[in-house]
């Protein structure tokens, strides 16, 4: 009998079974041609958020020091010292952002793949990169005094007469406003940073990059879905929110921010995170969706039964895709009863995919069971 021929790995590429590195480089094209416009603004964003960041501030703001005649301070709350700060702004952001990453790749373990990966990624740099533009251009243009403002000012009262170029020194009831041209700091940058409170950037980044991983274990455990999950699962989804809260509540302290600058900070934050999933996944709390990327190319089906790209196994969720498949070729379109050969139907009428039958068909014989105490 004569022997099969023998096939190297160039014509395992002809005949339908790509390489790895074929896979990788054709996911790289198309995910360069679908993102890079994205990319190039987050990056434009990014370098705006810079500009603004380290432009002079133009808003004056007016500051009680004393009573006349009695020398107690007014407004003590922002006579702290000033100690530097726990965690520095850089350290904050990078970890809102690479903390949620490494979540994710992990993940992929189980989940299987790479454009799910890219889209969670993507939607955390989109919620961080928005909210760092949104809360350094209210920082310039509104901003507010830090608790240890005084500290870092040291103002000198006798020097309203001399520089008042604003008019506004020795102002109000019992002239007992100011503004920074009475402090006798000669480090500019440390002054402006004591001028530039509100809102907390640490905070901002971390509800940005923290919520929206929270947002993200839920549709991928299913915690809040169509069964009770397991303890273990509530509390690793909750974990998130612990992280963001640590790193804003630092900011107490140091005596960096104030209350309300951390508490608008986080509402930013949180306002990018659940724009950001929503615009790159079919659903923020559905949990009949929330674990479905969004594609770039073509509307999301929402009258699908698609079970895939979940961590959690239970009640007929899970499974896997093949990982390096462009949006739209072998992934959701399996579950929907669209342009797939494997699917079919069950003898119960059910359908069935790859032998296996969908989670809703798991999930109605479970509840069966349960009412029959089987």
């Amino acid at each position: 009998m004569p022997s099969m021929p023998q096939t190297n790995g160039a014509d395992s590429v002809s005949l339908g079974q790509p390489s790895f590195l074929h896979d990788l480089r054709a996911f790289l094209k198309e995910w360069i041609r679908l993102n890079w416009m994205d990319v190039l603004l987050m990056l434009t964003i990014g370098a705006l958020s810079m500009c603004v960041y380290y432009a002079p501030i133009k808003v004056v703001r007016t500051f009680p020091i004393t009573f006349n005649g009695s020398g107690d301070i007014v407004y003590p709350e922002w006579a702290y010292p000033y100690r530097g700060w726990i965690l520095p702004a850089w350290f904050s952001g990078l970890v809102s952002i690479l903390g949620p990453i490494l979540v994710y790749l992990l993940a992929q373990v189980r989940i299987k793949s790479a454009w799910d990966a890219s889209n969670a990624i993507m939607g955390t740099m989109w919620a961080v990169s928005l909210g760092t533009i949104f809360q350094v251009t209210i920082k310039q243009l509104i901003g507010g005094f830090r608790p240890y403002f005084l500290d870092v000012c040291e103002p000198d009262i006798s020097l309203a007469r001399r520089h008042n170029k604003t008019g506004l020194n020795a102002v109000g009831f019992q002239q007992v406003m100011y503004t920074t041209e009475v402090c006798t700091q000669t480090d500019t940058w440390r002054l402006k940073e004591a001028v530039t409170s509100f809102p907390s950037g640490h905070s901002t980044a971390a509800f940005a990059g923290f919520f929206f991983l929270f947002l993200w274990l839920n549709a991928k455990l299913k915690v809040w879905a169509d069964h009770k999950p397991a303890f273990w699962k509530l509390a690793l989804t909750m974990s998130p929110l612990l992280a963001a809260v640590m790193i804003a509540c630092s900011l107490t302290i140091d005596a960096a921010h104030n209350w309300y600058d951390i508490v608008s900070g986080s509402m930013i934050g949180i306002v990018m995170a659940v724009a950001s999933y929503r615009s790159t996944y079919a659903a923020v709390l559905d949990w009949r969706f929330n674990h479905l990327p969004l594609r770039e190319t073509e509307p999301f089906g929402y009258d699908c039964d698609i079970v895939t790209q979940t961590v959690t196994r239970s009640v007929g969720w899970g499974g896997g895709v093949h990982g390096f498949n462009e949006p739209g070729e072998r992934d959701n379109r399996d579950f929907c009863g669209h342009d797939s050969t494997e699917a079919q139907r069950s003898d119960t009428g059910e359908t069935v995919v790859e032998g296996r039958p969908t989670r809703r068909a798991v999930a109605r014989s479970y509840h069966r069971a349960g009412e029959l105490g089987t």
